[in-house]
């Protein structure tokens, strides 16, 4: 399972952060565990009311993404699930949706959590969806990693001085 190795990192607290989340809208049960995961990850996080936008499929995760980094969140988490199907189009929307989000993170130096579930088959998203009797929660996972680097990128923004050490909870320094 591809959970293996991940860090054990304590919520910190993001009061002050400007969180949105994205979520496509195929596949609604998935769908539906991935943003509860997200919003339990905001809450334990102290995020108390991120803005949540639907679009229609992971294919336009990006633009909005996009749209929303634009508008000055500190995090944006992205959400959508991309299941193989007998045609490229799979390969297509997985690769275009990943560049996509990618290039909006470097673009605007906004974090974009990586909630994207790329599978061979329905079980391995509901697997993945937090829901009960799923694997992992990767809605949680992914909203909880865009709001530590938001606290890291926070940290590295401010002034730097020679004793300065950014550090969000179990993720290693930038410096």
């Amino acid at each position: 399972m591809s959970g293996a190795g991940a860090p054990a990192a304590a919520p910190v607290d993001c009061s002050d952060l400007r969180v949105a989340v994205v979520a496509a809208s195929w596949h609604e049960r998935v769908m539906d565990g991935l943003l509860a995961g997200a919003m339990r990850a905001c809450a334990d996080h102290g995020v108390v009311a991120p803005r949540v936008v639907r679009v229609p499929g992971s294919f336009e995760l990006p633009v909005a993404a996009q749209a929303l980094a634009a508008a000055g969140y500190d995090a944006v988490v992205a959400l959508g699930v991309v299941i193989r199907g007998g045609t490229p189009h799979f390969d297509y929307v997985c690769s275009a949706a990943t560049d996509g989000l990618n290039r909006v993170a470097l673009d605007h130096t906004v974090p974009v959590g990586f909630g994207l579930l790329t599978c061979d088959d329905e079980q391995q998203a509901l697997d993945r969806a937090g829901l009960d009797g799923s694997r992992e929660d990767k809605g949680y996972e992914a909203a909880a990693a865009a709001l530590a680097t938001a606290k890291v990128l926070a940290g590295v923004r401010e002034t730097p001085s020679a004793a300065t050490h950014v550090d969000a909870g179990a993720v290693p320094d930038l410096g």
